[in-house]
């Protein structure tokens, strides 16, 4: 069974299963990385790529409208709700790139990426890296994570968004 068709039947199990706050179910996983299909009580569904360590996690999530988030989170933070900031983002000594007005929202700094070229080139430089660190405004370090087996969960990552994929309208 190839992983697309995998992806389908773990998506059925998960639509179709009992109302829950969020259900997930693992998809795939490498070195540091795993790749989750995760649904929600109110029928919601999205993929999951995710490194952790004790009470970290950096995670890309794919939406079935196509949204890609990065998720930064730490039991250490404390946000509350609305506020945004300036963050850094570099993956290994490649040029930084800059996120704009990141939303902080309790132990979370979410940011949704460009549907543009660059959202491209960010994700390949992701899975192309070795590490990712997270930086504030003036080039602090705040955090750093693996990219060890990124390349991997990226590709399981797009096959499972494709899987959940809004069906597009065929007259645009």
């Amino acid at each position: 069974m190839n992983i697309r068709m995998g992806i389908a039947a773990v998506a059925l199990t998960v639509f179709g299963a009992a109302a829950e706050a969020q259900q997930s179910e693992v998809l795939f996983s490498h070195k540091h990385w795993s790749v989750s299909i995760v649904g929600w009580d109110d029928g919601s569904v999205g993929c999951v790529a995710e490194v952790t360590a004790p009470g970290e996690a950096f995670s890309i999530w794919t939406y079935p409208d196509g949204a890609v988030q990065l998720q930064f989170y730490s039991t250490a933070w404390q946000f509350g709700e609305g506020d945004t900031a300036d963050l850094e983002v570099q993956v290994d000594r490649r040029a930084p790139w800059s996120l704009t007005a990141a939303e902080l929202y309790q132990n979370s700094v979410l940011f949704y990426l460009p549907d543009s070229q660059a959202g491209v080139n960010f994700i390949t430089e992701i899975a192309r890296g070795n590490r990712l660190y997270l930086r504030d405004y003036d080039g602090s370090d705040v955090q750093n994570y693996s990219l060890a087996g990124s390349s991997a969960s990226i590709d399981a990552l797009i096959d499972c968004g494709d899987v959940i994929q809004s069906p597009g309208n065929p007259f645009n």
